[in-house]
């Protein structure tokens, strides 16, 4: 059993991620339309803040984009899971929808991270060990990354 509690005792989760992005509804129609995240909260009480709150389904995590957020440059945040059970899948209907996904790669050699990638799906379907990238407007990258196939 894997502890979720601190060492102090206190759980910690994450729950929302701030992207920084240029334009906040183009950001917002391209998760929801095109990468398929739930909108959840879109909360503007003045011109210099909105928030919009979209959550991937399936996640108990959100990302969060708008202004008056962060100072962070837009596209600047870099390398987000988005964990899948089928990353050809993922990344097919990805396609479909508009969004430019990088080639399926695999971890080699897998048992030792040191290694680099090699081209397609790992061929024992292992946790962790195969991926499809794409950014959002803005540069703010995202990985798939395979866990779970097997137990589908």
């Amino acid at each position: 059993m894997i502890n979720t509690t601190s060492a102090t005792g206190i759980k910690l989760s994450v729950e929302v991620i701030t992207l920084p992005v240029s334009d906040v509804q183009r950001a917002l129609r391209f998760y929801v339309d095109q990468v398929g995240f739930t909108l959840d909260v879109d909360y503007s009480p003045k011109d210099a803040f909105r928030v919009v709150q979209l959550t991937p389904p399936g996640s108990s995590c959100s990302i969060q984009i708008g202004r008056g957020l962060t100072d962070a440059p837009a596209g600047s945040l870099r390398n987000v899971y988005l964990v899948v059970t089928d990353v050809e899948v993922a990344r097919s209907r990805l396609l479909e929808r508009g969004v430019e996904v990088g080639e399926v790669r695999h971890k080699v050699p897998v048992d030792a991270w040191d290694g680099g990638f090699a081209p397609g799906l790992d061929t024992a379907r292992r946790d962790y060990a195969s991926f499809a990238d794409f950014s959002d407007p803005d540069g703010n990258s995202w990985v798939l990354q395979e866990r779970g196939y097997r137990n589908v």
